[in-house]
Protein backbone atom coordinates (compact mmCIF):
# COMPACT_ATOMS: atom_id res chain seq x y z
CA UNK A 1 0.00 0.00 0.00
CA UNK A 2 1.38 3.40 -1.00
CA UNK A 3 1.86 6.26 1.43
CA UNK A 4 -0.88 8.28 -0.29
CA UNK A 5 -3.42 5.50 0.20
CA UNK A 6 -2.47 5.30 3.86
CA UNK A 7 -3.16 9.00 4.24
CA UNK A 8 -6.53 8.70 2.54
CA UNK A 9 -7.40 5.75 4.76
CA UNK A 10 -6.62 7.76 7.87
CA UNK A 11 -8.68 10.70 6.64
CA UNK A 12 -11.67 8.51 5.76
CA UNK A 13 -11.66 6.59 9.02
CA UNK A 14 -14.30 7.88 11.45
CA UNK A 15 -13.08 9.75 14.48
CA UNK A 16 -13.97 8.64 17.96
CA UNK A 17 -16.89 10.76 19.24
CA UNK A 18 -15.77 13.32 21.79
CA UNK A 19 -17.52 13.42 25.12
CA UNK A 20 -19.85 16.43 25.50
CA UNK A 21 -18.60 18.95 27.99
CA UNK A 22 -20.98 19.57 30.84
CA UNK A 23 -21.56 23.26 31.26
CA UNK A 24 -22.68 24.88 34.46
CA UNK A 25 -26.31 25.95 34.05
CA UNK A 26 -27.28 29.59 34.26
CA UNK A 27 -29.44 30.39 37.29
CA UNK A 28 -32.59 32.41 37.21
CA UNK A 29 -32.29 35.23 39.82
CA UNK A 30 -35.93 34.70 40.73
CA UNK A 31 -35.72 30.89 40.81
CA UNK A 32 -35.58 28.45 43.68
CA UNK A 33 -31.97 27.37 43.20
CA UNK A 34 -30.69 30.92 43.41
CA UNK A 35 -32.89 31.56 46.44
CA UNK A 36 -31.53 28.55 48.32
CA UNK A 37 -27.99 29.53 47.47
CA UNK A 38 -28.64 32.96 48.99
CA UNK A 39 -29.87 31.25 52.15
CA UNK A 40 -26.67 29.18 52.19
CA UNK A 41 -24.58 32.36 52.01
CA UNK A 42 -26.29 33.63 55.16
CA UNK A 43 -24.22 31.24 57.30
CA UNK A 44 -20.66 32.30 56.29
CA UNK A 45 -21.62 35.98 56.32
CA UNK A 46 -23.18 35.72 59.79
CA UNK A 47 -20.21 33.66 61.00
CA UNK A 48 -17.74 36.37 60.01
CA UNK A 49 -20.03 39.15 61.21
CA UNK A 50 -20.45 37.71 64.72
CA UNK A 51 -17.44 35.48 65.42
CA UNK A 52 -14.58 37.57 64.00
CA UNK A 53 -15.18 40.59 66.23
CA UNK A 54 -15.67 38.30 69.21
CA UNK A 55 -12.36 36.51 68.56
CA UNK A 56 -10.57 39.84 68.13
CA UNK A 57 -11.83 41.24 71.45
CA UNK A 58 -11.74 38.06 73.59
CA UNK A 59 -8.21 36.60 73.39
CA UNK A 60 -9.13 33.49 75.35
CA UNK A 61 -11.75 32.59 72.74
CA UNK A 62 -9.16 32.91 69.95
CA UNK A 63 -6.44 30.91 71.72
CA UNK A 64 -8.68 28.16 73.05
CA UNK A 65 -10.29 27.09 69.76
CA UNK A 66 -7.70 28.05 67.15
CA UNK A 67 -8.02 24.93 64.98
CA UNK A 68 -11.82 25.19 64.95
CA UNK A 69 -11.65 28.81 63.80
CA UNK A 70 -9.12 28.06 61.07
CA UNK A 71 -11.31 25.28 59.66
CA UNK A 72 -14.45 27.45 59.76
CA UNK A 73 -12.56 30.42 58.29
CA UNK A 74 -11.47 28.52 55.21
CA UNK A 75 -14.85 26.86 54.77
CA UNK A 76 -16.42 30.32 54.69
CA UNK A 77 -13.73 31.45 52.22
CA UNK A 78 -14.57 28.48 50.01
CA UNK A 79 -18.24 29.46 50.08
CA UNK A 80 -17.27 33.04 49.25
CA UNK A 81 -15.32 31.78 46.25
CA UNK A 82 -18.23 29.59 45.13
CA UNK A 83 -20.50 32.61 45.45
CA UNK A 84 -18.38 34.46 42.88
CA UNK A 85 -18.76 31.49 40.54
CA UNK A 86 -22.51 31.56 41.10
CA UNK A 87 -22.60 35.27 40.27
CA UNK A 88 -20.84 34.53 36.97
CA UNK A 89 -23.63 32.05 36.21
CA UNK A 90 -26.64 34.09 37.33
CA UNK A 91 -28.73 35.61 34.57
CA UNK A 92 -30.22 39.07 34.55
CA UNK A 93 -33.24 40.74 32.99
CA UNK A 94 -32.84 43.00 30.01
CA UNK A 95 -36.04 44.63 28.75
CA UNK A 96 -37.97 41.99 30.71
CA UNK A 97 -36.17 39.01 29.07
CA UNK A 98 -33.81 36.75 31.02
CA UNK A 99 -30.30 36.89 29.54
CA UNK A 100 -28.62 33.45 29.60
CA UNK A 101 -25.48 34.24 27.63
CA UNK A 102 -22.51 33.71 29.95
CA UNK A 103 -20.38 36.25 28.11
CA UNK A 104 -22.91 39.03 28.68
CA UNK A 105 -23.43 37.90 32.28
CA UNK A 106 -19.69 38.02 32.99
CA UNK A 107 -19.26 41.45 31.37
CA UNK A 108 -22.16 42.87 33.34
CA UNK A 109 -21.00 41.40 36.66
CA UNK A 110 -17.40 42.62 36.22
CA UNK A 111 -18.62 46.18 35.62
CA UNK A 112 -20.67 46.30 38.85
CA UNK A 113 -19.50 47.35 42.31
CA UNK A 114 -20.48 43.91 43.63
CA UNK A 115 -17.58 42.35 41.77
CA UNK A 116 -15.11 44.74 43.39
CA UNK A 117 -16.53 44.06 46.87
CA UNK A 118 -16.45 40.30 46.26
CA UNK A 119 -12.81 40.40 45.19
CA UNK A 120 -11.81 42.62 48.12
CA UNK A 121 -13.60 40.29 50.55
CA UNK A 122 -11.42 37.39 49.33
CA UNK A 123 -8.02 39.07 49.39
CA UNK A 124 -5.53 36.65 51.02
CA UNK A 125 -4.90 38.79 54.07
CA UNK A 126 -4.31 35.58 56.02
CA UNK A 127 -0.78 35.49 54.58
CA UNK A 128 0.12 38.06 57.22
CA UNK A 129 -0.22 35.20 59.73
CA UNK A 130 3.31 34.23 58.70
CA UNK A 131 4.71 37.38 60.30
CA UNK A 132 2.06 38.39 62.87
CA UNK A 133 1.02 34.93 64.00
CA UNK A 134 -2.34 33.11 63.73
CA UNK A 135 -3.86 34.93 66.70
CA UNK A 136 -4.71 38.11 64.79
CA UNK A 137 -8.25 37.58 63.43
CA UNK A 138 -8.53 41.30 62.63
CA UNK A 139 -6.67 40.50 59.40
CA UNK A 140 -9.92 38.95 58.13
CA UNK A 141 -12.11 42.01 58.63
CA UNK A 142 -12.34 42.41 54.86
CA UNK A 143 -14.81 39.47 54.94
CA UNK A 144 -17.42 41.96 56.21
CA UNK A 145 -17.64 43.36 52.67
CA UNK A 146 -19.94 40.46 51.73
CA UNK A 147 -22.72 41.74 54.06
CA UNK A 148 -24.88 43.00 51.10
CA UNK A 149 -25.38 39.35 50.23
CA UNK A 150 -27.03 38.89 53.64
CA UNK A 151 -29.44 41.77 53.02
CA UNK A 152 -30.34 40.34 49.60
CA UNK A 153 -31.15 36.97 51.16
CA UNK A 154 -33.35 38.60 53.80
CA UNK A 155 -35.23 40.59 51.16
CA UNK A 156 -35.90 37.47 49.09
CA UNK A 157 -37.07 35.54 52.14
CA UNK A 158 -39.42 38.34 53.16
CA UNK A 159 -41.14 38.24 49.76
CA UNK A 160 -41.42 34.44 49.76
CA UNK A 161 -42.42 33.63 53.32
CA UNK A 162 -46.05 33.17 54.26
CA UNK A 163 -45.47 35.20 57.45
CA UNK A 164 -43.70 38.39 56.36
CA UNK A 165 -44.59 40.36 59.49
CA UNK A 166 -43.17 37.68 61.79
CA UNK A 167 -40.05 37.54 59.64
CA UNK A 168 -39.62 41.32 59.89
CA UNK A 169 -39.79 41.12 63.68
CA UNK A 170 -37.27 38.25 63.74
CA UNK A 171 -34.95 40.18 61.42
CA UNK A 172 -35.21 43.25 63.65
CA UNK A 173 -34.36 41.19 66.73
CA UNK A 174 -31.35 39.73 64.91
CA UNK A 175 -30.08 43.22 64.05
CA UNK A 176 -30.51 44.28 67.68
CA UNK A 177 -28.56 41.23 68.85
CA UNK A 178 -25.71 41.94 66.42
CA UNK A 179 -25.48 45.57 67.55
CA UNK A 180 -25.43 44.61 71.24
CA UNK A 181 -22.92 41.84 70.51
CA UNK A 182 -20.54 44.22 68.74
CA UNK A 183 -20.94 46.79 71.48
CA UNK A 184 -20.21 44.22 74.22
CA UNK A 185 -17.05 43.10 72.39
CA UNK A 186 -15.87 46.70 72.07
CA UNK A 187 -16.63 47.28 75.76
CA UNK A 188 -14.47 44.32 76.78
CA UNK A 189 -11.66 45.45 74.47
CA UNK A 190 -11.84 48.97 75.89
CA UNK A 191 -11.77 47.59 79.44
CA UNK A 192 -8.68 45.57 78.57
CA UNK A 193 -7.03 48.67 77.08
CA UNK A 194 -7.81 50.83 80.13
CA UNK A 195 -7.06 48.05 82.59
CA UNK A 196 -9.40 45.55 84.16
CA UNK A 197 -10.74 46.64 87.56
CA UNK A 198 -9.20 50.14 87.38
CA UNK A 199 -12.59 51.66 88.22
CA UNK A 200 -16.21 50.60 88.64
CA UNK A 201 -17.06 51.17 84.96
CA UNK A 202 -14.64 48.75 83.30
CA UNK A 203 -14.77 44.96 83.49
CA UNK A 204 -13.70 43.66 86.93
CA UNK A 205 -10.24 42.22 87.47
CA UNK A 206 -10.11 38.62 86.13
CA UNK A 207 -8.09 37.70 89.19
CA UNK A 208 -11.28 37.83 91.22
CA UNK A 209 -13.00 34.46 91.58
CA UNK A 210 -15.51 33.80 88.79
CA UNK A 211 -14.47 36.66 86.51
CA UNK A 212 -11.67 34.74 84.82
CA UNK A 213 -14.02 32.42 82.93
CA UNK A 214 -14.68 33.21 79.25
CA UNK A 215 -18.45 32.69 79.55
CA UNK A 216 -18.64 35.13 82.46
CA UNK A 217 -16.60 37.70 80.55
CA UNK A 218 -18.92 37.61 77.55
CA UNK A 219 -22.18 37.52 79.53
CA UNK A 220 -21.09 40.40 81.77
CA UNK A 221 -20.09 42.48 78.74
CA UNK A 222 -23.32 41.62 76.92
CA UNK A 223 -25.39 42.51 80.00
CA UNK A 224 -23.55 45.80 80.50
CA UNK A 225 -23.94 46.69 76.81
CA UNK A 226 -27.65 45.86 76.94
CA UNK A 227 -28.13 48.20 79.91
CA UNK A 228 -26.43 51.05 78.07
CA UNK A 229 -28.19 50.64 74.74
CA UNK A 230 -31.65 50.11 76.21
CA UNK A 231 -31.24 52.70 78.99
CA UNK A 232 -33.38 50.56 81.27
CA UNK A 233 -30.94 50.15 84.18
CA UNK A 234 -28.35 52.03 86.20
CA UNK A 235 -24.75 51.75 85.05
CA UNK A 236 -21.59 52.89 86.89
CA UNK A 237 -20.54 56.42 86.10
CA UNK A 238 -17.58 56.71 83.71
CA UNK A 239 -14.35 58.07 85.18
CA UNK A 240 -12.10 58.67 82.16
CA UNK A 241 -12.42 60.44 78.83
CA UNK A 242 -12.47 57.19 76.84
CA UNK A 243 -15.33 55.93 78.98
CA UNK A 244 -17.28 59.15 78.51
CA UNK A 245 -16.83 58.97 74.75
CA UNK A 246 -17.95 55.33 74.72
CA UNK A 247 -21.05 56.17 76.74
CA UNK A 248 -21.94 59.16 74.55
CA UNK A 249 -21.61 57.05 71.40
CA UNK A 250 -23.77 54.31 72.93
CA UNK A 251 -26.43 56.81 74.00
CA UNK A 252 -26.63 58.21 70.47
CA UNK A 253 -26.81 54.69 69.10
CA UNK A 254 -29.54 53.87 71.63
CA UNK A 255 -31.62 56.87 70.53
CA UNK A 256 -31.29 55.91 66.88
CA UNK A 257 -32.00 52.26 67.68
CA UNK A 258 -35.06 53.12 69.72
CA UNK A 259 -36.44 55.23 66.87
CA UNK A 260 -35.69 52.42 64.41
CA UNK A 261 -37.35 49.80 66.59
CA UNK A 262 -40.44 51.91 67.15
CA UNK A 263 -40.71 52.71 63.45
CA UNK A 264 -40.28 49.08 62.45
CA UNK A 265 -42.82 47.84 64.99
CA UNK A 266 -45.29 50.54 63.94
CA UNK A 267 -44.84 49.49 60.32
CA UNK A 268 -45.40 45.82 61.18
CA UNK A 269 -48.53 46.61 63.20
CA UNK A 270 -49.86 48.86 60.43
CA UNK A 271 -49.25 46.15 57.82
CA UNK A 272 -51.05 43.59 59.98
CA UNK A 273 -54.02 45.91 60.47
CA UNK A 274 -54.09 46.71 56.76
CA UNK A 275 -54.04 43.01 55.90
CA UNK A 276 -56.88 42.32 58.35
CA UNK A 277 -58.90 45.19 56.89
CA UNK A 278 -58.33 43.82 53.37
CA UNK A 279 -59.26 40.25 54.26
CA UNK A 280 -62.08 40.82 56.72
CA UNK A 281 -64.72 43.58 56.88
CA UNK A 282 -64.43 46.15 59.65
CA UNK A 283 -66.91 45.20 62.37
CA UNK A 284 -66.40 48.44 64.30
CA UNK A 285 -68.45 50.41 61.76
CA UNK A 286 -71.42 48.06 61.80
CA UNK A 287 -71.33 47.91 65.61
CA UNK A 288 -71.39 51.69 65.76
CA UNK A 289 -74.24 51.78 63.27
CA UNK A 290 -76.33 49.28 65.23
CA UNK A 291 -75.65 51.21 68.42
CA UNK A 292 -76.85 54.47 66.90
CA UNK A 293 -79.92 52.87 65.32
CA UNK A 294 -80.84 51.00 68.55
CA UNK A 295 -80.88 47.55 66.94
CA UNK A 296 -82.22 44.89 69.30
CA UNK A 297 -79.68 42.89 71.28
CA UNK A 298 -80.52 39.55 69.66
CA UNK A 299 -79.91 40.78 66.12
CA UNK A 300 -76.80 42.64 67.23
CA UNK A 301 -75.48 39.43 68.77
CA UNK A 302 -76.04 37.54 65.49
CA UNK A 303 -74.12 40.16 63.53
CA UNK A 304 -71.21 40.09 65.99
CA UNK A 305 -71.14 36.29 65.89
CA UNK A 306 -70.99 36.41 62.10
CA UNK A 307 -67.98 38.73 62.14
CA UNK A 308 -66.32 36.62 64.81
CA UNK A 309 -66.82 33.48 62.72
CA UNK A 310 -65.12 35.15 59.74
CA UNK A 311 -62.02 36.15 61.69
CA UNK A 312 -61.64 32.98 63.76
CA UNK A 313 -62.01 30.64 60.78
CA UNK A 314 -60.18 32.93 58.30
CA UNK A 315 -63.12 33.35 55.96
CA UNK A 316 -62.85 35.92 53.19
CA UNK A 317 -65.82 37.62 51.54
CA UNK A 318 -64.03 40.18 49.35
CA UNK A 319 -61.73 38.11 47.16
CA UNK A 320 -62.35 40.39 44.19
CA UNK A 321 -60.95 43.41 46.04
CA UNK A 322 -57.94 41.40 47.24
CA UNK A 323 -57.00 40.22 43.73
CA UNK A 324 -57.86 43.43 41.91
CA UNK A 325 -54.24 44.58 41.47
CA UNK A 326 -53.19 41.40 39.66
CA UNK A 327 -53.20 41.34 35.84
CA UNK A 328 -56.42 39.93 34.42
CA UNK A 329 -54.96 36.66 33.19
CA UNK A 330 -53.00 36.07 36.40
CA UNK A 331 -56.12 36.88 38.45
CA UNK A 332 -58.06 34.36 36.38
CA UNK A 333 -55.43 31.67 36.96
CA UNK A 334 -55.50 32.25 40.71
CA UNK A 335 -59.30 32.11 40.78
CA UNK A 336 -59.32 28.98 38.62
CA UNK A 337 -56.84 27.17 40.86
CA UNK A 338 -58.99 28.00 43.92
CA UNK A 339 -62.58 27.68 42.70
CA UNK A 340 -62.66 25.73 39.44
CA UNK A 341 -63.05 22.28 41.11
CA UNK A 342 -66.16 23.55 42.88
CA UNK A 343 -67.68 25.12 39.77
CA UNK A 344 -66.99 22.08 37.58
CA UNK A 345 -69.18 19.92 39.86
CA UNK A 346 -72.28 21.86 38.82
CA UNK A 347 -74.21 19.73 36.35
CA UNK A 348 -75.13 22.46 33.89
CA UNK A 349 -71.52 23.64 33.71
CA UNK A 350 -70.05 20.22 33.00
CA UNK A 351 -68.44 19.73 29.57
CA UNK A 352 -68.39 23.48 29.01
CA UNK A 353 -65.41 25.21 27.42
CA UNK A 354 -62.46 25.84 29.72
CA UNK A 355 -62.41 29.53 28.80
CA UNK A 356 -66.10 29.84 29.74
CA UNK A 357 -65.46 28.30 33.16
CA UNK A 358 -62.53 30.66 33.67
CA UNK A 359 -64.79 33.63 32.94
CA UNK A 360 -67.44 32.31 35.32
CA UNK A 361 -64.91 31.70 38.09
CA UNK A 362 -64.07 35.40 38.12
CA UNK A 363 -67.76 36.16 38.71
CA UNK A 364 -68.19 33.94 41.77
CA UNK A 365 -68.96 35.87 44.96
CA UNK A 366 -68.24 34.09 48.27
CA UNK A 367 -70.94 34.43 50.92
CA UNK A 368 -71.20 33.13 54.49
CA UNK A 369 -74.50 32.39 56.23
CA UNK A 370 -75.11 32.05 59.95
CA UNK A 371 -77.02 29.20 61.65
CA UNK A 372 -80.77 29.45 61.05
CA UNK A 373 -80.41 32.08 58.32
CA UNK A 374 -82.48 31.62 55.15
CA UNK A 375 -80.57 31.65 51.90
CA UNK A 376 -83.81 31.89 49.91
CA UNK A 377 -87.53 31.48 50.51
CA UNK A 378 -90.27 29.98 48.40
CA UNK A 379 -91.73 32.54 45.99
CA UNK A 380 -88.67 34.82 46.02
CA UNK A 381 -87.46 36.04 42.66
CA UNK A 382 -84.38 34.05 41.69
CA UNK A 383 -81.57 36.34 40.60
CA UNK A 384 -78.63 34.05 41.42
CA UNK A 385 -77.61 30.45 41.91
CA UNK A 386 -75.62 29.02 44.83
CA UNK A 387 -72.85 26.44 45.10
CA UNK A 388 -72.17 24.97 48.55
CA UNK A 389 -68.49 25.17 49.35
CA UNK A 390 -68.66 24.16 53.00
CA UNK A 391 -71.41 23.52 55.52
CA UNK A 392 -74.92 22.06 55.42
CA UNK A 393 -78.22 23.56 54.28
CA UNK A 394 -81.71 22.13 54.70
CA UNK A 395 -84.74 22.26 52.42
CA UNK A 396 -87.49 23.06 54.94
CA UNK A 397 -91.23 23.52 54.91
CA UNK A 398 -92.98 26.82 55.42
CA UNK A 399 -92.92 26.28 59.18
CA UNK A 400 -89.11 26.36 59.10
CA UNK A 401 -88.84 23.12 61.13
CA UNK A 402 -89.78 20.22 58.88
CA UNK A 403 -86.81 19.16 56.78
CA UNK A 404 -87.27 17.58 53.36
CA UNK A 405 -83.60 17.19 52.46
CA UNK A 406 -80.11 18.23 53.57
CA UNK A 407 -77.64 19.67 51.08
CA UNK A 408 -73.91 19.27 51.71
CA UNK A 409 -70.62 20.49 50.28
CA UNK A 410 -70.36 20.27 46.51
CA UNK A 411 -74.10 20.53 45.83
CA UNK A 412 -75.87 23.47 44.24
CA UNK A 413 -79.32 24.97 43.89
CA UNK A 414 -81.08 27.80 42.11
CA UNK A 415 -79.32 27.13 38.81
CA UNK A 416 -82.55 26.93 36.79
CA UNK A 417 -83.73 30.36 37.87
CA UNK A 418 -80.79 32.15 36.24
CA UNK A 419 -81.31 30.48 32.83
CA UNK A 420 -84.29 31.57 30.75
CA UNK A 421 -85.78 28.21 29.75
CA UNK A 422 -88.96 28.26 27.73
CA UNK A 423 -91.85 26.43 29.40
CA UNK A 424 -90.45 26.67 32.93
CA UNK A 425 -93.62 26.46 35.05
CA UNK A 426 -91.96 28.06 38.08
CA UNK A 427 -90.62 30.95 36.05
CA UNK A 428 -87.85 32.74 37.93
CA UNK A 429 -89.46 32.14 41.33
CA UNK A 430 -87.91 30.04 44.09
CA UNK A 431 -89.68 26.75 44.67
CA UNK A 432 -88.25 25.86 48.12
CA UNK A 433 -87.07 27.29 51.41
CA UNK A 434 -83.31 26.83 51.94
CA UNK A 435 -81.98 27.41 55.45
CA UNK A 436 -78.45 27.15 56.79
CA UNK A 437 -78.08 24.60 59.59
CA UNK A 438 -74.72 25.94 60.77
CA UNK A 439 -72.19 28.33 59.33
CA UNK A 440 -72.25 27.73 55.57
CA UNK A 441 -69.88 29.03 52.90
CA UNK A 442 -71.50 29.45 49.49
CA UNK A 443 -70.52 30.73 46.07
CA UNK A 444 -73.06 33.04 44.45
CA UNK A 445 -73.36 33.52 40.67
CA UNK A 446 -75.82 36.20 39.56
CA UNK A 447 -77.98 36.08 36.44
CA UNK A 448 -76.46 39.31 35.09
CA UNK A 449 -72.93 37.94 35.36
CA UNK A 450 -73.94 34.69 33.66
CA UNK A 451 -75.73 36.56 30.86
CA UNK A 452 -72.68 38.78 30.35
CA UNK A 453 -70.39 35.77 30.02
CA UNK A 454 -72.74 33.72 27.83
CA UNK A 455 -73.14 36.61 25.39
CA UNK A 456 -69.66 35.69 24.12
CA UNK A 457 -70.39 31.94 24.04
CA UNK A 458 -73.72 31.36 22.22
CA UNK A 459 -73.03 27.66 21.68
CA UNK A 460 -72.41 27.14 25.39
CA UNK A 461 -75.64 28.99 26.15
CA UNK A 462 -77.55 26.55 23.92
CA UNK A 463 -75.92 23.55 25.65
CA UNK A 464 -76.73 24.92 29.10
CA UNK A 465 -80.34 25.56 28.14
CA UNK A 466 -80.65 21.95 26.91
CA UNK A 467 -79.25 20.62 30.20
CA UNK A 468 -81.59 22.86 32.17
CA UNK A 469 -84.52 21.59 30.07
CA UNK A 470 -83.59 17.99 30.88
CA UNK A 471 -83.50 18.82 34.59
CA UNK A 472 -86.94 20.46 34.41
CA UNK A 473 -88.34 17.42 32.58
CA UNK A 474 -87.12 15.15 35.38
CA UNK A 475 -88.70 17.47 37.94
CA UNK A 476 -91.99 17.73 35.95
CA UNK A 477 -91.52 21.50 35.94
CA UNK A 478 -91.53 21.92 32.16
CA UNK A 479 -94.76 22.78 30.32
CA UNK A 480 -94.22 21.32 26.85
CA UNK A 481 -97.25 23.14 25.37
CA UNK A 482 -96.12 26.44 26.79
CA UNK A 483 -92.64 25.70 25.53
CA UNK A 484 -93.99 25.01 22.04
CA UNK A 485 -96.08 28.18 22.16
CA UNK A 486 -93.07 30.21 23.23
CA UNK A 487 -90.97 28.63 20.52
CA UNK A 488 -93.68 29.37 17.92
CA UNK A 489 -93.98 32.93 19.18
CA UNK A 490 -90.22 33.27 19.11
CA UNK A 491 -90.12 31.94 15.55
CA UNK A 492 -92.89 34.31 14.48
CA UNK A 493 -91.09 37.16 16.10
CA UNK A 494 -87.89 36.14 14.39
CA UNK A 495 -89.69 35.94 11.03
CA UNK A 496 -91.16 39.39 11.53
CA UNK A 497 -87.78 40.71 12.46
CA UNK A 498 -86.26 39.12 9.38
CA UNK A 499 -89.05 40.66 7.27
CA UNK A 500 -88.43 44.05 8.82
CA UNK A 501 -84.73 43.63 8.21
CA UNK A 502 -85.41 42.80 4.55
CA UNK A 503 -87.73 45.82 4.16
CA UNK A 504 -85.15 48.00 5.83
CA UNK A 505 -82.51 46.71 3.42
CA UNK A 506 -84.80 47.47 0.45
CA UNK A 507 -85.47 50.99 1.73
CA UNK A 508 -81.79 51.52 2.23
CA UNK A 509 -81.15 50.36 -1.34
CA UNK A 510 -83.82 52.73 -2.75
CA UNK A 511 -82.52 55.57 -0.66
CA UNK A 512 -79.02 54.92 -1.90
CA UNK A 513 -80.27 55.01 -5.53
CA UNK A 514 -82.16 58.27 -4.96
CA UNK A 515 -79.11 59.74 -3.30
CA UNK A 516 -76.96 58.69 -6.24
CA UNK A 517 -79.43 60.24 -8.73
CA UNK A 518 -79.55 63.42 -6.67
CA UNK A 519 -75.79 63.65 -6.65
CA UNK A 520 -75.70 63.02 -10.41
CA UNK A 521 -78.31 65.74 -11.07
CA UNK A 522 -76.50 68.18 -8.84
CA UNK A 523 -73.26 67.44 -10.68
CA UNK A 524 -74.91 68.01 -14.09
CA UNK A 525 -76.46 71.29 -12.94
CA UNK A 526 -73.13 72.45 -11.57
CA UNK A 527 -71.47 71.57 -14.89
CA UNK A 528 -74.06 73.50 -16.89
CA UNK A 529 -73.76 76.54 -14.62
CA UNK A 530 -69.97 76.47 -15.00
CA UNK A 531 -70.37 76.22 -18.81
CA UNK A 532 -72.74 79.18 -18.89
CA UNK A 533 -70.31 81.19 -16.81
CA UNK A 534 -67.52 80.54 -19.31
CA UNK A 535 -69.85 81.53 -22.20
CA UNK A 536 -70.91 84.78 -20.56
CA UNK A 537 -67.29 85.74 -20.05
CA UNK A 538 -66.85 85.88 -23.87
CA UNK A 539 -69.73 88.36 -24.35
CA UNK A 540 -68.70 92.09 -24.82
CA UNK A 541 -69.41 94.54 -22.06
CA UNK A 542 -72.29 97.08 -22.58
CA UNK A 543 -69.89 100.07 -22.72
CA UNK A 544 -67.91 98.48 -25.52
CA UNK A 545 -71.12 97.90 -27.47
CA UNK A 546 -72.13 101.60 -27.08
CA UNK A 547 -68.74 102.91 -28.17
CA UNK A 548 -68.79 100.68 -31.22
CA UNK A 549 -72.16 102.09 -32.25
CA UNK A 550 -70.89 105.68 -31.92
CA UNK A 551 -67.89 104.90 -34.05
CA UNK A 552 -70.12 103.52 -36.80
CA UNK A 553 -72.31 106.71 -36.74
CA UNK A 554 -69.35 109.03 -37.10
CA UNK A 555 -68.08 107.07 -40.04
CA UNK A 556 -71.43 107.36 -41.82
CA UNK A 557 -71.52 111.09 -41.38
CA UNK A 558 -68.06 111.44 -42.86
CA UNK A 559 -69.11 109.45 -45.86
CA UNK A 560 -72.19 111.64 -46.33
CA UNK A 561 -70.21 114.80 -46.28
Amino acid sequence: MSQESKVNTKESSPRAPSKPRKSVPVLDPSGDKYYWWLNTMVFPVMYNLIILVCRACFPDLQHGYLMVWLVLDYISDLLYLMDIVVRFHTGFLEQGILVLDKGQISQRYVRTSNFLLDILSLLPTDLAYLSLGPHTPTLRLNRFLRVPRLFEAFDRTETRTAYPNAFRIAKLMLYIFVVIHWNSCLYFALSQYLGFGRDAWVYPDPAQPGFERLRRQYLYSFYFSTLILTTVGDTPLPAREEEYLFMVGDFLLAVMGFATIMGSMSSVIYNMNTADAAFYPDHALIKKYMKLQHVNRRLERRVIDWYQHLQINKKMTNEVAILQHLPERLRAEVAVSVHLPTLSRVQIFQNCEASLLEELVLKLQPQTYSPGEYVCRKGDIGREMYIIREGQLAVVADDGVTQYAVLGAGLYFGEISIINIKGNMSGNRRTANIKSLGYSDLFCLSKEDLREVLSEYPQAQTVMEEKGREILLKMNKLDVNAEAAEIALQEATDNRLRGLDQQLDDLQTKFARLLAELESSALKIAYRIERLEWQTREWPAPEEVGEGADDEGDGGEEKAS
